[in-house]
């Protein structure tokens, strides 16, 4: 697709009903042939100026280490500008060279997603770079805490990551409307459920009704004492309320709609629901794992650098941390929905579980889901692999700082709160990793159930308890949040 044109598709229809276009025709700037040569001399001079201008500033910027400054975000600015004229002039003079105007259709959507890729990335640049000068003249004397260069790896990082995903998802989105729907439509699957037999129904909607309310209740109490105690502003607090929000929303998704159907006895659940559960299921998966992550992360330079823990945690780092988890969580969830879409089902829609998985759902469709498992790896590894492997890390170098302590008490106690917390992150990631990436022929659906439901269920009601409702701080918060009702009912 060209920016500088219309385009229109050739092609006709398959047996399948299905749109076969196989290339499109980008109809120019001009169709007069006496103008094409001096449209072609003339964009070939802009495009070689831009190239040259650009590269030498990459070039000098890479060469002097003076310039070596938050300020010259300006290289990945002009390596954006280079490879955004390099998207679609070269197309545009090779067409009015050779008089051709067709372009293929896997062209049409590698120029697509090229130029939105560049497109994003230069007006996220431009931001940054606003930003940067804003805090060179406003905040002076803390510029070199705000622009730190980890920062500014983090800003570029997170540049380049969310074009790309923009950028992804629209490719996505065209090509689905490029691909008719299958004849056959879904309107509903049903939700088998927990494999447990029909006395049991009541006792068991009990039990999970309790857990649910727990979840939900203590998790929220720690929202309200962070938000409402001042001594609790601090970067660890901070990424605990994250995480207990997380935990209801993640319990949220899964827990309501197993207790209907275990009391209404109705197993159906529409299609467009399912797909949403599945969404939001695979939303705070992901956003639980970087925020476990990030937690790792800021007890390691509590206890490892403790004099520089103020510097390196600051509210802009904690804030960008938090941010780039909710967008890379978003974009995950949303690239595999928007591959689900595109696959069709067979006549069985009984999904083995008690909510909609994406693996039982790859499972009933009759379409090549080779897709959906390569990008249900590789997200794998960057949203569930990566962060366990960092907090691993985090606690390596914890015990390694502990062990150096004299003190035999503070090491029992501090070994006490990290074995508590590895065991949960074990529960939590060992599971997720069995059954998605290491999922065994001879494993039954009701072990592959029980293990979903430690997870789903069992993790979000122990994480208050473990990680706040034992903490010194969070009790003395509770004591005065109600000594200040007391007060305030007399």
């Amino acid at each position: 697709m060209s920016v500088f044109s219309p385009f229109r598709r050739c092609g006709g229809m398959d047996q399948n009903n299905q749109s076969s276009a196989t290339e499109f025709l980008l109809l120019g700037l001009s169709e007069r042939p006496e103008q094409q040569p001096l449209l072609f001399g003339i964009f070939l001079a802009m495009y070689l100026v831009t190239m040259l201008g650009n590269l030498l500033i990459i070039l000098a910027i890479g060469s002097d280490p003076h310039l070596h400054t938050p300020m010259y975000f300006l290289a990945n600015l002009s390596l954006a500008d280079a490879g955004f004229s390099s998207t679609m002039v070269p197309k545009m003079l090779v067409n009015i060279q050779t008089h051709s105007q067709t372009i293929s259709c896997g062209g049409c959507l590698s120029q697509m997603h090229l130029f939105m890729t560049f497109w994003a990335l230069d007006d996220f640049l431009l931001r940054g770079m606003a930003y940067d000068r804003y805090v060179a003249i406003c905040r002076p004397l803390l510029y070199s805490t705000l622009m730190s260069p980890l920062v500014c790896v983090l800003l570029l990082a997170s540049c380049w990551v969310l074009t790309k995903l923009a950028a992804l998802l629209h490719i996505l989105l065209m090509e689905r409307s490029m691909t008719r729907e299958n004849q056959s439509s879904v309107s509903e699957f049903l939700l088998l459920g927990l494999p447990i037999r029909p006395e049991q129904q009541a006792v068991f909607f009990a039990l999970f009704l309790g857990m649910y309310l727990t979840t939900v209740l203590g998790n929220l109490l720690i929202l309200l004492l962070i938000r409402l105690d001042a001594r609790l502003h601090t970067p660890m607090y901070f990424f605990l309320s994250h995480l207990a929000l997380t935990d209801v929303s993640f319990s949220s998704v899964t827990v309501p709609k197993m207790l209907i159907n275990m009391h209404t006895r109705d197993q159906s659940i529409p299609y467009a629901g399912c797909v949403t559960q599945m969404y939001f299921f695979i939303f705070f998966t992901d956003l639980e794992n970087f925020l476990l992550s990030s937690m790792a992360y800021d007890r390691y330079v509590a206890v490892c650098h403790p004099l520089h823990y103020t510097t390196v945690m600051g509210q802009g780092l904690c804030t960008l941390l938090v941010t780039v988890s909710w967008i890379l969580s978003c974009a995950n969830a949303l690239c595999h929905t928007l591959l689900l879409t595109r696959l069709s089902f067979c006549v069985d829609l009984s999904i083995p579980h008690f909510f909609c998985d994406l693996g039982a759902l790859l499972k009933l469709s009759c379409s090549d889901t080779s897709l959906n498992e390569l990008a249900i790896f590789t997200a794998g590894v960057a949203v569930i692999v990566l962060p366990l492997i960092c907090i691993l890390i985090s606690y390596g170098c914890i015990g390694v700082a502990i062990l150096k302590v004299p003190s035999t008490k503070g090491i029992c106690k501090a070994l006490s709160t990290c074995g508590s917390h590895l065991s949960v992150v074990s529960l939590y990631y060992g599971t997720i990793i069995g059954l998605y990436f290491f999922p065994s022929s001879n494993t039954s659906r009701d072990k592959s159930t029980i293990a979903s439901v430690m997870y789903t269920v069992v993790t979000p009601l122990l994480n208050p308890f473990i990680y706040s409702l034992r903490n010194r701080d969070m009790k003395e918060a509770l004591e005065r949040l109600l000594h200040r009702a007391k007060v305030l009912s007399q």
